[in-house]
């Protein structure tokens, strides 16, 4: 009934997809088996893609090749680019999506996809011989084998869903859980815990008094996420968000439910995540704070169905409900279905290689929320990467590893595996150390060539990236020379505040001062307007961030290369660390345990001290 694929992908959801469409698209023949068809890319959570960090991860799948940006351009009903007001390292995307619509372009991009086939079951087993997995049985008794495996099981794996103190069986409601592969792992020597999130209620958003809380516009412009394509969506046709708050009332009433709540009374005991707590959570920890922001979020363009992002909670249902009705504009709300807390089995990330092979197992991958990171985003950026190496492993080839200095996703990949997590993982800004180059604005330009020598990223993508390394060496050097006087530049000057010319200075030198924004002044400034005239914005603010931040650029271009030194000295395979006997205990058990590759990856080991990677050089003879 079924032939031998080269991979098969274990889960639909955001890592699933993308690890098939990646293989897929790099020539595998794949089988994407999911418990439900109708559940393919289901956004769990929030129906939103990006914000802090995330959005970096999703312009990087993009320039990869992945789906998840195109996707994210097709079905928004609302951007905004997050910290505008910092530099832009740290700036964000951030939309708001219609779930449905999600969904269904990503099912429609995945059936235009040759070479992915699909299958609706269980998978319950895995095909193991020697060591190397060579297939999957489902809940039907089939055997189907393949050359790799990614499993992407998500919440699903011994899932249990808590409502106060109703609990049942289940990887999403109204979805069963998935039994069978935590017991056979645990029985091949894998570690497993368990970890928990939540999801807030839904609300009829016809029974909410919207004049009671404050507008959330979208952005005046849509820039949206794939660099392939312009996002359809117009500015003024965009759906606005809304934002209120609790309130202590709300606190009081929330409280009364702590007796029965399943996470204080002992019956949650996996660990939620510590940046997206639930609400009983944050009155609890935050006592002092009379308020909490709730941000009030539609669903779509064709439902009434609302998102209460901030109410995150497992409390009785008529809990939720007094709780929401205090809130203002909830007044009279009704509830499509209450909030849930939702416990899973996960497998610590250290037992995973830089390529998110198992190392117990050979050709046996994991991605997303089985290796304890929260978000889509997260999982999305790990299922594409698995995607590629279960490719690269089918046909025996190198693995693919991007560095911390490359992609928000190298770092996301090399804090799991050197660090290991036991609480949810969620990305930002701060855990990258190269954040001045891992910008949103030039994921392409990091990341396409290596997509496209591998076979993953079209040749429409190379082109246009071509394109747009061109126009933006021709800008930076245009502006280099383009010299303006004072009758040319300083009504600009004076209309943003700066202090006037009094001698001939170059556009790049005027760029560098405080406020000055180059698409505003080339409106202003007609001899520039006239020479900078046909070049796409996209170049035009490219060319603006290098003029502007060079030096902190270079800073960190010199940073790496000092720290790719420790990346290129290799440690034996086999290395005795027992003998050593003048490491401290904690580094000679991480080092047996996560068993690292490079005096780099030994050096970012949680717990490991500077002096035990000098320990460690001294008696490789370095």
């Amino acid at each position: 009934m079924f032939p031998t694929y080269d991979v098969i992908v274990v889960g639909a959801g955001h890592a699933g997809c993308e690890a098939a469409a990646a293989a897929a698209n790099m020539g595998s023949k794949v089988l994407l088996v999911t418990m439900n068809m109708q559940t393919i890319a289901q956004m769990s959570c929030n129906p939103a893609m990006g914000g802090i960090a995330k959005g970096q991860i999703v312009k990087e799948i993009d320039a990869m090749g992945g789906y998840s940006g195109i996707v994210t351009d097709r079905s928004m009903i609302q951007f905004r680019m997050l910290n505008r007001s910092k530099g832009p390292a740290m700036w964000s995307p951030r939309a708001q999506n219609d779930r449905m619509l999600f969904a269904s372009t990503w099912r429609d991009m995945l059936e235009q996809t040759p070479n992915v086939d699909f299958y609706q079951d269980m998978v319950r087993e895995l095909i193991v011989l020697n060591g190397v997995v060579k297939g999957v049985v489902t809940g039907l008794g089939h055997h189907i084998h393949a050359r790799s495996v990614v499993l992407t099981n998500g919440t699903f794996l011994n899932g249990v869903i808590h409502i106060g103190e109703k609990q049942f069986g289940g990887g999403r409601v109204a979805e069963k859980a998935a039994t069978g592969i935590t017991e056979q792992l645990v029985s091949l020597g894998f570690e497993s815990a368990r970890l928990k999130t939540g999801t807030p209620p839904r609300i009829d958003g016809r029974s909410l008094d919207y004049s009671r809380m404050e507008v959330q516009d979208g952005d005046a412009e849509v820039t949206g996420f794939s660099y392939l394509q312009k996002p359809e969506l117009k500015p003024e046709n965009q759906r606005c968000c809304w934002i209120t708050y609790t309130n202590p009332e709300v606190h009081e009433l929330l409280k009364e439910g702590f007796e029965s709540s399943p996470m204080f009374q002992g019956r949650i005991q996996g660990t939620g995540p510590r940046y997206c707590p639930s609400i009983e959570d944050k009155i609890n920890r935050f006592a002092e704070r009379d308020r909490h922001q709730l941000f009030v979020e539609p669903e779509g363009w064709n439902t009434v169905e609302i998102y209460v992002n901030g109410f995150s909670t497992s409390l009785a249902e008529d809990i939720q409900y007094k709780a929401l009705r205090k809130v203002p504009g909830f007044e009279n709300c009704r509830m499509f279905r209450p909030g849930y807390a939702i416990e899973y089995d996960y497998f610590p990330p250290t037992q995973l290689q830089f390529s998110l092979e198992t190392k117990q197992i050979k050709n046996l991958f994991f991605a997303g929320q089985i290796n304890g990171t929260t978000g889509y985003e997260e999982a999305a950026c790990q299922g594409l990467m698995a995607g590629i190496n279960a490719h690269q492993a089918s046909i025996g080839q190198e693995p693919v590893v991007l560095k911390r200095s490359e992609a928000y996703i190298g770092v996301l990949i090399d804090d799991l595996i050197n660090k290991g997590t036991d609480e949810p993982y969620r990305m930002f800004t701060s855990r990258a150390e190269f954040r001045t180059l891992l910008r949103q604005d030039n994921a392409d330009m990091r990341l396409t060539e290596k997509s496209y020598k591998l076979g993953l990223a079209s040749q429409e993508r190379m082109d246009k990236w071509t394109a747009k390394q061109e126009q933006v060496n021709k800008l930076l050097s245009l502006l280099q020379q383009i010299s303006l006087g004072p009758d040319d530049v300083n009504g600009y000057l004076n209309f943003v505040y700066s202090s006037p010319l009094s001698v001939r200075q170059k556009a790049a030198q005027i760029i560098l001062r405080p406020g000055i924004d180059l698409m505003t002044m080339m409106q202003h400034v007609e001899p520039l307007r006239q020479q900078l005239a046909g070049f796409d914005r996209e170049a035009i603010e490219q060319a603006e961030i290098q003029v502007k931040y060079e030096t902190y650029i270079e800073k960190e271009r010199e940073l790496v290369q000092k720290m790719s030194q420790l990346e290129d000295l290799l440690i034996p395979e086999n290395f005795n660390y027992e003998r050593l006997n003048s490491l401290s205990t904690e580094a000679r058990q991480k080092f047996m345990r996560i068993k690292p590759r490079t005096l780099g990856q030994a050096s970012r080991i949680s717990g490991v001290n500077p002096s035990d990677v000098q320990i460690l050089m001294l008696f490789m003879g370095r």
